[in-house]
Protein backbone atom coordinates (compact mmCIF):
# COMPACT_ATOMS: atom_id res chain seq x y z
CA UNK A 1 0.00 0.00 0.00
CA UNK A 2 3.13 2.48 0.90
CA UNK A 3 4.51 2.06 -2.45
CA UNK A 4 0.98 2.97 -4.20
CA UNK A 5 0.94 6.25 -2.41
CA UNK A 6 5.00 6.85 -3.40
CA UNK A 7 3.69 6.32 -6.94
CA UNK A 8 0.71 8.29 -6.87
CA UNK A 9 2.84 11.03 -5.27
CA UNK A 10 5.57 10.95 -7.66
CA UNK A 11 3.38 11.37 -10.83
CA UNK A 12 3.77 14.57 -12.66
CA UNK A 13 0.63 16.24 -14.37
CA UNK A 14 -0.19 15.25 -17.88
CA UNK A 15 0.63 17.94 -20.84
CA UNK A 16 -2.98 19.72 -21.20
CA UNK A 17 -2.83 23.29 -23.06
CA UNK A 18 -4.94 25.82 -21.29
CA UNK A 19 -8.16 26.61 -21.57
CA UNK A 20 -6.71 29.96 -23.62
CA UNK A 21 -4.18 27.62 -25.44
CA UNK A 22 -6.81 25.48 -26.60
CA UNK A 23 -9.33 28.16 -27.95
CA UNK A 24 -5.76 29.21 -29.78
CA UNK A 25 -5.31 26.03 -31.20
CA UNK A 26 -9.42 24.91 -31.71
CA UNK A 27 -8.72 28.54 -34.40
CA UNK A 28 -5.40 27.67 -35.59
CA UNK A 29 -6.83 24.41 -36.76
CA UNK A 30 -9.95 25.49 -37.97
CA UNK A 31 -8.29 27.90 -40.15
CA UNK A 32 -5.78 25.39 -41.11
CA UNK A 33 -8.54 23.35 -42.57
CA UNK A 34 -10.60 26.08 -44.41
CA UNK A 35 -7.73 27.45 -46.14
CA UNK A 36 -6.17 23.45 -46.74
CA UNK A 37 -10.09 23.08 -48.17
CA UNK A 38 -10.02 26.42 -50.37
CA UNK A 39 -6.26 25.55 -51.94
CA UNK A 40 -7.83 22.19 -52.64
CA UNK A 41 -11.16 22.50 -54.67
CA UNK A 42 -11.10 25.94 -55.29
CA UNK A 43 -7.27 26.31 -56.58
CA UNK A 44 -5.96 23.08 -57.53
CA UNK A 45 -8.66 21.20 -58.35
CA UNK A 46 -10.63 24.37 -60.52
CA UNK A 47 -10.45 23.03 -63.89
CA UNK A 48 -11.00 26.36 -65.92
CA UNK A 49 -8.33 27.89 -63.59
CA UNK A 50 -6.22 25.04 -63.80
CA UNK A 51 -6.42 25.12 -67.78
CA UNK A 52 -5.68 28.71 -67.95
CA UNK A 53 -2.51 28.33 -65.87
CA UNK A 54 -1.29 25.65 -67.89
CA UNK A 55 -1.90 27.85 -70.89
CA UNK A 56 0.53 30.22 -69.66
CA UNK A 57 -1.29 32.75 -67.42
CA UNK A 58 0.98 34.87 -65.39
CA UNK A 59 -1.48 35.62 -62.18
CA UNK A 60 -1.07 35.55 -58.72
CA UNK A 61 -3.05 32.71 -58.21
CA UNK A 62 -1.19 31.01 -60.98
CA UNK A 63 1.78 31.09 -58.93
CA UNK A 64 0.09 30.34 -55.98
CA UNK A 65 -1.21 26.82 -57.10
CA UNK A 66 2.10 26.07 -58.68
CA UNK A 67 3.51 26.85 -55.26
CA UNK A 68 1.29 24.48 -53.37
CA UNK A 69 1.47 21.97 -55.51
CA UNK A 70 5.18 21.50 -55.18
CA UNK A 71 4.92 21.76 -51.58
CA UNK A 72 2.64 18.69 -51.96
CA UNK A 73 5.13 16.83 -54.24
CA UNK A 74 7.74 17.30 -52.13
CA UNK A 75 5.74 16.23 -48.98
CA UNK A 76 6.54 19.36 -47.07
CA UNK A 77 3.33 19.57 -44.95
CA UNK A 78 4.09 15.75 -43.72
CA UNK A 79 7.72 16.36 -43.47
CA UNK A 80 7.19 19.54 -41.09
CA UNK A 81 4.42 17.99 -39.01
CA UNK A 82 6.57 15.03 -38.23
CA UNK A 83 9.24 17.42 -37.09
CA UNK A 84 7.23 19.48 -35.10
CA UNK A 85 5.51 15.92 -33.22
CA UNK A 86 8.88 15.86 -32.41
CA UNK A 87 7.93 17.45 -29.39
CA UNK A 88 5.94 14.70 -27.64
CA UNK A 89 9.51 13.90 -25.65
CA UNK A 90 8.85 17.31 -24.47
CA UNK A 91 6.16 19.04 -24.93
CA UNK A 92 5.19 22.49 -25.67
CA UNK A 93 1.73 24.03 -26.90
CA UNK A 94 3.97 25.99 -29.53
CA UNK A 95 5.73 22.97 -31.28
CA UNK A 96 1.61 21.08 -30.97
CA UNK A 97 0.01 24.06 -32.99
CA UNK A 98 2.98 24.00 -35.80
CA UNK A 99 2.55 20.26 -35.84
CA UNK A 100 -1.44 20.45 -35.93
CA UNK A 101 -1.59 23.25 -38.48
CA UNK A 102 0.72 21.49 -41.10
CA UNK A 103 -0.65 17.79 -40.23
CA UNK A 104 -4.28 19.09 -41.20
CA UNK A 105 -2.85 21.30 -44.36
CA UNK A 106 -1.15 17.64 -45.42
CA UNK A 107 -4.27 15.50 -44.50
CA UNK A 108 -6.13 17.95 -46.97
CA UNK A 109 -3.67 18.30 -49.49
CA UNK A 110 -2.75 14.82 -50.23
CA UNK A 111 -0.09 13.96 -47.80
CA UNK A 112 -1.56 11.83 -45.70
CA UNK A 113 0.81 9.32 -44.75
CA UNK A 114 3.00 11.45 -42.67
CA UNK A 115 0.13 13.60 -41.67
CA UNK A 116 -2.04 11.38 -40.35
CA UNK A 117 1.33 9.83 -37.95
CA UNK A 118 2.13 13.28 -36.78
CA UNK A 119 -2.01 13.61 -35.75
CA UNK A 120 -1.11 10.32 -34.04
CA UNK A 121 2.00 11.75 -31.93
CA UNK A 122 0.39 14.82 -30.95
CA UNK A 123 -2.14 13.04 -30.06
CA UNK A 124 0.49 10.96 -27.81
CA UNK A 125 1.98 13.72 -26.74
CA UNK A 126 -1.14 14.54 -24.68
CA UNK A 127 -0.77 11.61 -22.56
CA UNK A 128 2.78 12.98 -21.87
CA UNK A 129 4.05 14.40 -18.45
CA UNK A 130 4.33 17.88 -18.83
CA UNK A 131 7.47 19.51 -18.79
CA UNK A 132 8.68 20.93 -15.36
CA UNK A 133 8.82 24.43 -14.40
CA UNK A 134 12.43 26.06 -14.71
Amino acid sequence: MKSNQLTDSNARALFVPSKRDAAMLATLGLAALALALFFRYAVIQNTPLALSCEAGEESLICHVRLAVILLFTWNVFGVVAMVAAIQLWRPNVTAFGIGLVFALLGLVLYNTRLSALAIALLVLSLARPAPEAR
